[in-house]
């Protein structure tokens, strides 16, 4: 079936977050594609459930805090439930919630797979404004990344991906906490998927430099190092002959693995 046929759902994670929701949520929607927008609460203690439901948003909550990963799963699980047997299933697409207006800027991200150019894709972002950190995390991420592959990525922790459902389902169960992104691509390129970053014109809250952020950039570096870990002492990765250490020339400008 063509690209321009296969439906995408767009999943997002959230918590606390009803000041921006309802902007990213009518971005969502906008994008060429998309007949599903999912909101998981993950545990918010403010309004983003009802808000996410009031911009048109299918909205479900978790009653306590169960972390990204699960409120992918959860979110992906009923996109399930709405595929329909006989159609292909729909693309995921996976946003955080505080994009705003700019989450209609993903929209990049699901040609490719959807024209089976690639099993998923990841957003570069440009700088942001106001971040505060040094690198250490993306640092951490992108050399974990290539020691496991072979494959250099540009931004390691972003967390905008479009994926196959076939894709997702090889990567669960997702890594926990600040991991998710690094041991999600890790594992679907040990198992022969194949990725691509593509530009995406995007805005979101930066951590900045300040003791918050720094708490935050810390609890990223511990769950990237856990992530990382699990899959090293199992031999998660991907073989010596099988490495490509350029970018495929039929897939630039975009940065990607072939495997």
């Amino acid at each position: 079936m063509a690209g321009t046929e296969q439906k995408v759902a767009v999943v997002i994670p959230a918590m606390d977050e009803s000041e921006r929701i309802a902007a990213t949520v009518r971005a969502a929607r906008a994008i060429p594609g998309v007949d599903l927008v999912v909101v998981v609460d993950d545990g918010s203690q403010d309004d983003t459930l009802a808000v996410a439901r009031s911009a048109g948003a299918v909205a479900v909550r978790h009653t306590v805090n169960r972390g990204k990963a699960a409120a992918m799963e959860t979110g992906a699980a009923i996109v399930s439930m709405r595929d329909t047997a006989g159609v292909p299933d729909h693309l995921l697409l996976f946003i955080d919630a505080d994009l705003g207006e700019s989450a209609l800027e993903t929209a990049p991200l699901v040609r490719p797979v959807a024209a089976g150019m690639a099993d998923f894709t990841i957003a570069a972002l440009p700088p942001q404004e106001g971040a505060g950190g040094h690198g250490f995390v993306v640092g951490l991420g992108r050399s974990s990344i290539e020691k496991a592959t072979g494959w250099t990525a540009f931004q390691p922790l972003s967390g905008q991906r479009c994926l196959t459902r076939e894709a997702f389902d090889a990567a669960c169960p997702l890594a926990s906490g600040w991991g998710v992104e690094v041991g999600m691509t890790i594992d679907l390129l040990a198992k022969g998927f194949t990725v691509q970053e593509v530009p995406c014109d995007l805005e979101h809250r930066a951590s900045k430099n300040d003791l918050a952020g720094n708490l935050h950039r810390g609890r990223q570096y511990l769950g990237v190092l856990r992530a990382v870990v699990s899959r090293r002492l199992r031999g998660v990765g991907v073989l010596e002959e099988d490495r490509h250490g350029a970018p495929s020339v039929d897939y630039r400008p975009f940065n990607a693995f072939r495997g």
